[in-house]
This record gives C-alpha cells, sequence and structure tokens, in this order.
C-alpha cells in the first residue's frame, strides 16, 4: 500500500502544527514531600511539519506516548520530544500536559486540609530544548475573625494568579507554589488590587536566582466580570511592565 503521508508535496506550504490533543494519560510527577504523585494529564503533542511532507501518521504520537507508560515524567520530557521529532521527521516537536497536583496544606482557608493545583508544562524541541512550567494558584481573601471553637469562615476564592517560568535548576512544583503564596501573604490582612498583586508576586520571583524567566497573570472573579494584570521579565519589548484592565 502507498505511504500517502510521506508523499513529497510540491505546493511548499509548511503546517505549523499537526498532531494530537486532549489524550486523557496516567503520568507520574515528583513530590518533594512523598517523592512521586501519580495524576492524570490532558496531553497534546504535535510537530511542525516541513512543506514537503503531506501530512504525518497519526498514530505515531500515541505509539511514542505509550512507550513512556508508567514512566512518563519530567525527566522524560527531552526523550519523547526528541523521538517525536526523528521519527516524524518534523523540523520541530511539541508536548503539551496539564495535570491537577494536590497539596497538604495546614491554612483555615483550606476546610478539606489540601489544595488543588492545575498545573501545565509545555515543551519543545526544534535546536534546544524550552520548557514552561505553568501552576494556578488560588487567591483567597484573608479569613474573618471567628469566635473560639468555631469553624474558620473564607470570603471564598477572590482569583488567581497563572505563574509560568522557565528556570535555569531543577525547581519543586511545591517551591514554586510557596514564593507564590509568600508573595500573597506579605500584602497584609486585606487584598487591594490585581496590580499590587500582580507586582507582589512579580518581585519575588525576579529575586530568585533560579529563575531566568518569569510571567504573571493574576485575575480578580467579579460579579458577571473579570479583572487582570500581568507582569513578565521576558523580550526586551515588554521587560518588567505591568499592565492592568
Amino acid at each position: 500500500m502507498k505511504d500517502i503521508q510521506n508523499l513529497r508535496d510540491d505546493r511548499r506550504i509548511n503546517i505549523r502544527k499537526v498532531g494530537v490533543k486532549t489524550i486523557s494519560y496516567p503520568v507520574t510527577v515528583l513530590d518533594r514531600a512523598r517523592r512521586v504523585q501519580h495524576t492524570v494529564a490532558t496531553v497534546n503533542m504535535y510537530v511542525n511539519l516541513p512543506h514537503h511532507f503531506k501530512g504525518t501518521h497519526m498514530s505515531r504520537f500515541v505509539e511514542i506516548l505509550n512507550r513512556f507508560h508508567g514512566n512518563f515524567n519530567l525527566r522524560a520530557f527531552h526523550s519523547i520530544l526528541e523521538e517525536m521529532k526523528n521519527r516524524l521527521e518534523a523540523e520541530a516537536a511539541h508536548l503539551e500536559i496539564e495535570f491537577p497536583y494536590f497539596l497538604q496544606q495546614n491554612s483555615a482557608q483550606r476546610e478539606m486540609g489540601q489544595e488543588r493545583y492545575l498545573c501545565r508544562m509545555h515543551g519543545s524541541l526544534q535546536r534546544d530544548d524550552d520548557l514552561v512550567l505553568e501552576i494556578d494558584v488560588p487567591v483567597f481573601q484573608p479569613c474573618s475573625a471567628t469566635e473560639a471553637g468555631a469553624l474558620p469562615r473564607s470570603s471564598g476564592q477572590w482569583g488567581q494568579a497563572r505563574v509560568a517560568v522557565r528556570f535555569r535548576r531543577f525547581i519543586w512544583i511545591e517551591e514554586l507554589i510557596d514564593l507564590v503564596e509568600s508573595a500573597l501573604a506579605g500584602g497584609g490582612s486585606a487584598i487591594d488590587s490585581v496590580e499590587s498583586v500582580c507586582r507582589r508576586i512579580g518581585h519575588v520571583l525576579a529575586e530568585q536566582e533560579c529563575i531566568r524567566w518569569f510571567s504573571v497573570v493574576v485575575e480578580n472573579f467579579a460579579h458577571g466580570y473579570t479583572t487582570f494584570a500581568r507582569v513578565s521579565n521576558g523580550a526586551s519589548s515588554d521587560k518588567n511592565v505591568g499592565e492592568a484592565c
């Protein structure tokens, strides 16, 4: 049978992204307290297809993923990207995973004793590796005072901080969460604005030598709309510039 996908294509049109997405897949992530944590991720896999290929074999994405079943972790990221790039003869390979991460918390605002954080890892390989770790950290208003023996009262979730980083050395998920929450705790007894929260988080991240790039988006959930502010220490055009809406 003729392999249509690998036939040459003379139209010279590059396909920037071709692949599979929203694969539900079990993964193992590193846990500073318990060594590892097992969770289920949503996986997107795609490549940049050279113009001289008509297409690619979509089944190969899943074949590559299945080779790392039970050993899908941060260390496997490069190996998966490398195999995608080589086997599919692609200019670049990309891998995105999104997963819930659970962390034990002792705060009175966490009535269940643990918090759920939505995490993402975006990896790509062209000539060099690039890996971005992104975490959604919930932001709460401080609890109101309670009588002795009464249950803690939370004013609810004020919003969230979405933090993305590129790092110079390995950084624990818990370590990044701790940095963000330390910035939130440093704001006093009440949260005033998305701008001030965004600046506090950006200031804490900018002081970390292990972080070479970051982006912070803080959102406040209001009735019928959401306000937000963003800060980044990325390219020179927007270096250390905050914006709010």
